[in-house]
């Protein structure tokens, strides 16, 4: 089969014959229908010394179940999406936080330490797999399983209520998910990017207003205008950069939230034990979670049928996909279809 591969030797993305794996202990083999690109994928220095298939964001069709992994509620030709953590327990009390501090220290990332889903099949822990509402686009689904879940998750933990405000900050694929999870709960979201073209995908998804940070000096004023004059109720970054999460406060009314995603180089160096003791602003974060949490978020999305614009792709194209996203091209979530 083909798949999209890190070659550490050659420091580069390579699409190689591979054989096609079978499926393990309580696992599935999975025909992978669709699979996406995401930043995280850019950090190859995560990777081992040895040849990897990419990609943590997948959907397909289950082929076959193997032995521990039947009478599970799933059956062969099932459509599913899955976690990305493989060989942990999913019961420990670690798992029960994030899968990768299991207690028996075997999880492993796929894509990264392990196999991933840039490939034709892959195989994944029953555990990890959840069903797929029938009115979801599969080839537009793969980014769900990272991106999408993690927007679900962190604006569903704001604590808002309907009608108040979101400000988010980094609209690419993560944050445009995000504002449609936000409009379908009934809040009103702000857009605040550097770039303009995401910046017109968040209001083509539904921001209620945009605004570009590095060309609007006066954006903060603004923002806190249009949310009542106060500030925003919560604001999300969904950017990794460390100059995002420094525009945050300026946004937030007092006692807003400030809602952690995107995994910055530096530590936030602006947060103020004073600051969080007189309540100017708290502070939450919130990830794709465990498999456990992963129902909720599907359901909702089906029931409001949210979907990603996407760049359908080949598995060839990959390696361009990759410099694509690099170079900050990508305006869309790139995914190949197989």
């Amino acid at each position: 089969m083909k798949a999209g591969q890190w070659d550490p030797k050659q420091q580069k993305v390579v699409i190689n014959d591979v054989p096609k794996p079978s499926a393990g202990p309580g696992q599935f083999l999975v025909k992978i229908q669709s699979a996406s690109l995401c930043h995280s994928d850019l950090i190859m220095n995560m990777r081992p010394d040895y040849t990897v298939t990419l990609g943590h964001e997948g959907v397909g069709y289950i082929e076959t179940i193997d032995s521990g992994a039947e009478d599970k509620g799933f059956k062969v030709g099932d459509a599913i999406g899955f976690n990305y953590f493989i060989g942990c327990c999913f019961e420990c009390d670690a798992c029960m936080v994030h899968n990768m501090w299991c207690e028996t220290g075997k999880s492993r990332l796929q894509g990264f330490a392990v196999d991933g889903f840039f490939a034709e099949y892959a195989v994944v822990d029953w555990q990890n797999a959840v069903k797929l509402p029938s009115n979801l686009d599969m080839s537009k689904t793969a980014p769900l399983f990272c991106a999408g879940i993690t927007a679900f998750h962190s604006v569903d933990s704001c604590e808002l209520k309907p009608g108040e405000w979101l400000a988010v900050i980094g609209c690419g694929g993560l944050g445009q998910y995000a504002i449609q999870y936000a409009k379908a709960m009934g809040y009103k979201t702000i857009g605040l990017d550097i770039n303009d073209s995401q910046l017109d995908m968040a209001k083509k998804v539904g921001a209620d207003a945009v605004f570009n940070t590095l060309q609007n000096k006066d954006y903060a004023e603004e923002v806190k205008k249009l949310a009542g004059g106060k500030g925003v109720h919560a604001a999300a970054v969904y950017s990794a950069a460390n100059a995002a999460y420094a525009t945050a406060p300026a946004v937030l009314r007092i006692g807003g939230l400030l809602m952690i995603i995107g995994i910055a180089p530096k530590p936030l160096d602006f947060i103020t034990t004073f600051d969080l003791t007189t309540g100017k602003y708290r502070v939450k974060a919130d990830s794709t979670g465990i498999p456990q949490r992963m129902k909720k978020a599907v359901d909702f999305t089906g029931k409001h049928t949210i979907q990603p614009e996407v760049d359908f792709r080949k598995i060839e194209d990959l390696p361009q996909m990759v410099q694509d996203m690099h170079d900050g091209k990508a305006e869309k979530r790139q995914v190949v279809v197989f």
